[in-house]
This record gives structure tokens, C-alpha cells and sequence, in this order.
């Protein structure tokens, strides 16, 4: 879903829509400021080459073409090259900076963007979800799930029968596929 939206705000931008720039800002900037900075080893070094990438991004937008990449992969090569690009201009490579020939292989001990923002989606539709569910249910799983509470604990807590627990947290899990499987 973040990955269309972003998809969707890169068609506007390119069309001349300048308030699509803010979310795709929002969603992004953190990830290629990170690209930018782990080239170039300094912080306005990598914010200037951001600063590049915005730039580029609202006058070529329009060369975006979906079949070839996912919006945040495109956007990571454009930092990259910006990166190196100020490597190159700056004729030295700065303490913490990368050598030019080795940028193209930083590592990013991160998943990549469109993978988090996957995740991002798929953890907003669970608590979607839990937020649909009755009370009692959303508790018990909330506890039995997020907090690690044994059935026990959980019929002690709420003093009812063990059997009751059982049931709403079957019920309650049942519930939470079905609404998970309609995002």
C-alpha cells in the first residue's frame, strides 16, 4: 500500500502536482539521507546531496517508470549517484567517507525501504484489526501475545474459568484473520 502511494505521488509530481513532493518527502528522506551519508562520511555533505535528490526527483519525475523499479529503489539509486557525484566534485574523500570505486557497495544494515514500509502496512492493519475486536477479546490476545501472559495468568487476572480464555482468544484470533485477510 505505501509502496502504490508512493507510486501514485511520483505520477502527481511528475504531472506538476508540487504538494505530492511532501509525502514522498515523508516517506523517504530518511532512508537516502542514510544512502548519502554513509558515501559521504558528513552530515551537510549528505543533506546537500539530498537536497540534489529533491531536486532531481521534481525536475526528471516524470522518467519514473514503475515496470523497471519500485519508487524507493529509483530514489535510492538517484542518492547514490548524487553522492557520488559530490565524492567526485570534492576531488578528496572526507574522514568516514567511502572511496568512490567502493560507494556502489556500502552496506545498509537496514531492511530495505520498500520491505519496511511492507512491514510498516502490515503492523497498522493488525492493530487495525485488534482495534475491531470486543474488549475482552483484544485484551486477552493484546496480554497472551504482546505481553507473553500464559492462559492461566490470563483466567487469574480477569477471575474467570480457563475454558472462557480459551474461547475468547479462539474467537478473538478467528476474527483477526478474517479482518486481515480482507486488507
Amino acid at each position: 500500500m505505501a509502496r502504490e502511494a508512493l507510486r501514485a505521488d511520483i505520477a502527481r509530481l511528475a504531472k506538476g502536482d508540487r504538494a505530492a513532493l511532501e509525502p514522498i518527502y515523508r516517506a523517504t528522506s530518511a532512508k537516502l539521507f542514510g544512502i548519502c551519508f554513509r558515501i559521504l562520511g558528513d552530515d551537510r555533505e549528505a543533506e546537500d546531496a539530498l537536497q540534489d535528490v529533491y531536486i532531481d526527483l521534481w525536475k526528471r519525475a516524470d522518467r519514473y517508470d514503475p515496470s523497471r523499479a519500485s519508487p524507493i529503489s529509483w530514489l535510492a539509486c538517484m542518492a547514490r549517484n548524487r553522492a557520488v557525484d559530490r565524492l567526485r566534485a570534492g576531488g578528496k574523500v572526507r574522514a568516514g567517507a567511502v572511496a568512490e570505486d567502493a560507494a556502489s557497495d556500502v552496506p545498509d544494515g537496514e531492511l530495505p525501504a520498500d520491505a519496511k514500509l511492507e512491514l510498516d502496512e502490515r503492523d497498522a492493519g493488525i492493530h487495525h484489526c485488534l482495534g475491531k475486536l470486543e474488549k475482552r477479546q483484544r485484551g486477552a490476545i493484546r496480554r497472551a501475545f504482546f505481553g507473553g501472559a500464559t492462559y492461566v495468568q490470563l483466567a487469574e487476572d480477569d477471575d474467570v474459568p480457563l475454558s472462557t480464555v480459551k474461547s475468547r482468544v479462539h474467537r478473538g484470533l478467528a476474527a483477526l484473520k478474517k479482518c486481515i485477510e480482507r486488507l
